[in-house]
């Protein structure tokens, strides 16, 4: 109930609407999105470098802006006509609220009540790449002023609906109601939790429904063919592995593959961290065993991410390893971890990856 009435207040407080000032604040000033005082987290296209565009879950944006209102001016693919992105916002590191932009043309307003002195804005993409792009344009404040620097730790998590927040968040639209993507919520998974546990940067490199040899619900591709593209749901835009060099790297695969041959689906795990490691020469690669996996998947799992790190090992890559959590986490949207099994996830993980990094 309180969750609700959160989500509720954020809604009237920050009104989205067509990019227009009002009267009351014409004297802001307008900041382009190339300004050297944004930070962008995540694979972003930058062909437009005044017009990033953003298709992946849990891409974000930071700046910290002087006085008592800020805007952000944020287009909306909104494909199909009607499909409107989630975005999650935080002021100042205090609690996130989730909104969802209404046009294709948004003004996103923080909350009245803030002090004239300063404070820091965070964007995030909540949903996924095939509910369509956002455009992110600028900010409308007094004055952007220069962040610190961005942490020096870094993380990558590879994985399907999981990674991507798929039906974890059903504090405004419970389950099988409304849009299939109403309870995304990218900025609470397990990975963007790790990684701010651990004050790192994160990247999710996920899709829904996206397998290793085997996707579901009529994808066309799998992960390996698609994880070095800035657009994942077509195939499009390839990414520049210098642009992000992560400390950790973290797989999560399996569930929409189900029990497979053995010989393939292992061998196909190799080749995918093989190429990895191309990429990522430093790396540690985790394999992490599906989390919502039933009594049946789980097991089989197990035994093909054991065999597989142990098969690395032997080819003298040590930076190999495997953990498996400590139970299933299945009380969201599909059985799909929900927004609290998320926290529990990234709890684990976390401890795991001090205990494997020295953090």
């Amino acid at each position: 109930m309180m969750k609700c009435f959160i989500y509720l207040l954020a809604a009237l407080l920050i009104n989205t609407s067509i990019a227009k000032a009002s009267n009351k604040h014409a004297d802001l000033k307008f900041f382009k999105a190339d300004n050297s005082n944004i930070q962008y987290y995540g694979r972003i296209d930058f062909a437009d470098k005044t017009k990033p565009r953003i298709w992946a879950p849990g891409v974000y944006i930071k700046a910290k802006f002087k006085g008592a209102y800020c805007e952000a001016i944020i287009n909306d693919e909104a494909l199909g006509g009607n499909n409107h992105n989630y975005l999650e916002i935080v002021i100042d590191n205090n609690a996130p609220y989730r909104i969802q932009i209404t046009q294709k043309n948004n003004v996103v307003k923080v909350p009245v009540g803030l002090s004239a002195g300063e404070h820091t804005i965070l964007i995030c993409k909540d949903t996924e790449s095939n509910i369509g792009y956002i455009d992110f344009i600028g900010f409308r404040c007094e004055a952007l002023l220069s962040l610190p620097a961005k942490p020096k730790r870094k993380i990558e998590y590879f994985g399907d609906s999981i990674t991507s927040g798929a039906g974890m968040d059903q504090s405004v639209i419970a389950c099988d109601k409304g849009q299939w993507y109403d309870q995304h919520n990218a900025y609470m998974t397990y990975g963007a939790r790790t990684s701010r546990n651990l004050d790192a940067q994160w990247q999710l490199t996920s899709w829904a429904g996206i397998g290793l040899i085997h996707s579901c619900c009529n994808l066309k591709y799998v992960l390996p063919q698609v994880y070095d593209k800035v657009f994942l749901a077509a195939d499009s835009i390839t990414w520049d592995f210098k642009n992000y060099q992560p400390d950790v790297v973290t797989i999560c695969l399996g569930q929409n593959d189900g029990p497979q041959d053995s010989t393939k689906f292992c061998g196909a795990y190799v080749k995918f961290i093989s190429s990895l490691r191309q990429q990522y020469p430093n790396a540690d690669i985790i394999c992490l065993n599906s989390p919502m996996a039933d009594n049946t998947l789980s097991p089989v799992l197990k035994k093909y991410i054991t065999s597989i790190t142990a098969y690395m090992n032997k080819q003298s890559d040590k930076k190999v390893s495997k953990y498996f959590f400590s139970r299933r986490f299945s009380n969201g949207c599909g059985t799909h971890p929900d927004i609290d099994e998320h926290k529990l996830i990234a709890d684990e993980l976390t401890a795991y990856i001090k205990r494997l990094k020295g953090w």
